[in-house]
């Protein structure tokens, strides 16, 4: 039986993604963060609302990680290895 990913790994996950892709579109992140569309969407526009994650430009479809985006990540990889 597959356990189900806490809020914490699906965000680190996403972000993970967003930052192995530099800019990705949102298919993309999408998939490799093997999420369907409406949570996809959801933790989306969360990270986004946060600051964590922007559109490359504003016409773009592109999005990448930000600073502080690169720092919860990094944040969440320690707490991930710290609880094992």
């Amino acid at each position: 039986m597959k356990k189900e990913r806490s809020r914490m790994e699906i965000i680190s996950d996403i972000l993970k993604v967003t930052r192995e892709e530099k800019k990705a579109k949102k298919t993309r992140i999408m998939r490799r963060a093997n999420l369907d569309w409406v949570n996809f969407q959801r933790y989306l526009d969360f990270l986004i609302e946060k600051g964590f994650i922007a559109k490359s430009n504003p016409d773009s479809e592109y999005y990448e990680i930000t600073e502080n985006g690169k720092n919860l990540s990094d944040k969440l990889k320690e707490t991930n290895e710290i609880l094992g």
